[in-house]
């Protein structure tokens, strides 16, 4: 059976001409505050639009951690991927969206619902502030691979380096998240409602992530350093530790705590009478 044909996409306007200081206080919001009510409401809205319309099920959601620092990175087709990528997880998800969308009304939700702009056409380096921010303070962020929704209903052959350098940043570890069956959510209009499914995979840390996350409030070390560094623990590293010897006298290990307690003396045999 041969899939529909794909609805057209609206030509994207690839460069906001508001300027910085617009977006300043979404950030400031999202930098010194969780997302509240809105996000909640927001979630079961769409939750039962998901499970009702689009069938959306979701395999090992477990597999993102519970806590701490998490960079979630799935594909991107439809404008609900972001609510199929975060309706089964516990944790509320931070994400990141093109600035054209914050707008009155709409910039009213999105804000305290924990989205953030980044500046279209621009190196928005606000934005990459904020996300680091929020992964310091332990959360959970969502970031496209592929920056913005795939046109064509396939996936794109260069994904953008947003990811790894965010990664790098914060020292957080990335979930791969595979959407399947929503790029065909935008003919919901010709009411054709796919079926979606979520698969969360292993999440993974580079070398350079863990180091960057150890030592993140100390100096960063030149490359001569980390070298000697290795070197020497290198040389240092005993092959095997040696087994402690028992000192004399000491009781052997064999022996349980019953037996070395000490034993009662025998009672004293009764004297005869005269």
């Amino acid at each position: 059976m041969s899939q529909p044909e794909l609805v057209e996409l609206k030509d994207s306007v690839y460069k906001d001409p508001r300027p910085k200081e617009h977006f300043d206080r979404f950030h400031e919001r999202t930098r010194t505050h969780r997302p509240n009510f809105v996000y909640e409401v927001v979630r079961i809205v769409t939750s039962l639009v998901a499970w009702t319309f689009f069938r959306a099920r979701n395999v090992h959601p477990e597999k993102v951690p519970a806590v701490g620092p998490v960079i979630l990175a799935p594909n991107h087709f439809s404008f609900l991927d972001h609510f199929f990528l975060a309706v089964p997880l516990r944790r509320k998800v931070h994400f990141m969206a093109k600035s054209q969308l914050f707008k009155p009304p709409m910039e009213k939700v999105y804000s305290p619902g924990g989205v953030f702009p980044v500046r279209r056409g621009f190196a928005d380096e606000e934005a990459f502030t904020t996300a680091v921010t929020i992964l310091d303070r332990g959360d959970t962020m969502a970031m496209y691979a592929e920056g913005g929704r795939s046109r064509t209903g396939e996936l794109s052959a260069k994904p953008r380096r947003g990811i790894g350098r965010l990664a790098l940043l914060s020292g957080a570890p990335v979930v791969p998240v595979a959407i399947v069956g929503s790029s065909h959510v935008r003919n919901w209009k010709r009411l054709q409602f796919p079926k979606v499914t979520v698969h969360y995979g292993e999440p993974f840390a580079t070398n350079a992530s863990r180091r960057r996350r150890a030592t993140r409030n100390r100096p960063r070390p030149t490359p001569s350093s980390r070298r000697s560094v290795r070197s020497t623990t290198r040389r240092r590293r005993p092959a095997r530790p040696p087994e402690p010897r028992p000192r004399r006298g000491a009781p052997c290990r064999g022996r349980t705590a019953r037996s070395r307690r000490p034993r009662p003396a025998p009672p004293h045999p009764p004297t005869p009478r005269s």
